[in-house]
């Protein structure tokens, strides 16, 4: 059996790198439009965390809702 050489570690690296982006990005966006850090889309990477935060997304009050809520309410007296 042979070992893998430098090519092969620099294609896996880049393949890691690049599905690593394609991932993050969209819930950097959705965590953005939420009214979160867009950084916690670098949470997504992260084996069981990825979970939690998908379950926290879905089940929490977003920010961007608790205020267009509030200006909901200040406009209708």
């Amino acid at each position: 059996m042979s070992t893998l050489g430098l090519p092969e570690l620099l294609v896996i690296l880049v393949t890691l790198v690049v599905a690593a982006v394609i991932f993050v990005l969209p819930f950097y966006k959705i965590f953005s439009k939420a009214g979160y850090p867009g950084l916690l889309g670098l949470t997504m990477i992260i084996p069981l965390v990825n979970v939690i935060m998908l379950l926290f997304l879905a089940f929490s009050e977003w920010p961007a809702l608790k205020e267009l809520k509030a200006l909901k309410q200040r406009s209708n007296p």
